[in-house]
């Protein structure tokens, strides 16, 4: 017996007695889809969960930075139920696509776009996990961490 054969029957005997569930490889191959190899990962840096902004009257939202070398993304989070507002800016400002990135949500759809000063509006955001993928002026990308909101 040569490898290909013991793997051969190892994968079978898996395959019989140990199945991977349907709704797992589902979730495999749509992880798949939402890479974005050539963007630049901007991680979550500060999560100022319930607490308002500086400067903001009215219910506390959510605010978040992300950062990844040359540029930042500022976001409050607000609203409860089933959808989200997410305002925010992007730091250096551009006009950017943005792409909401949602298990609920078409994939590589843009849903906005940012100002000229890299101000924006996400109005109607599913709640639940959520990346937020920014497509610059000059090609590049800059795409958040996956965060719940």
């Amino acid at each position: 017996m040569n490898d290909e054969e013991l793997m051969a029957g190892t994968r079978a005997a898996f395959d019989a007695l140990d199945p991977v569930p349907e709704g797992v490889l589902a979730a495999a191959r749509s992880a798949l889809g939402w890479r974005t190899p050539s963007a630049a990962l901007a991680e979550l840096r500060e999560d100022l969960g319930g607490r308002p902004a500086a400067g903001v009257r009215g219910a506390a939202g959510r605010s978040l930075t992300f950062a990844c070398p040359g540029s930042t993304v500022e976001i409050e989070v607000a609203g409860d139920g089933r959808h989200r507002e997410i305002t925010g800016r992007l730091v250096p400002p551009a006009g950017a696509d943005i792409v909401v990135r949602h298990p609920g949500l078409p994939p590589d759809r843009p849903v906005a776009r940012t100002g000229a000063t890299g101000l924006f509006c996400l109005p109607d955001v599913p709640e639940g996990l959520v990346s937020l993928l920014f497509r610059l002026p000059d090609g590049t990308s800059v795409v958040t961490s996956w965060i719940r909101v």
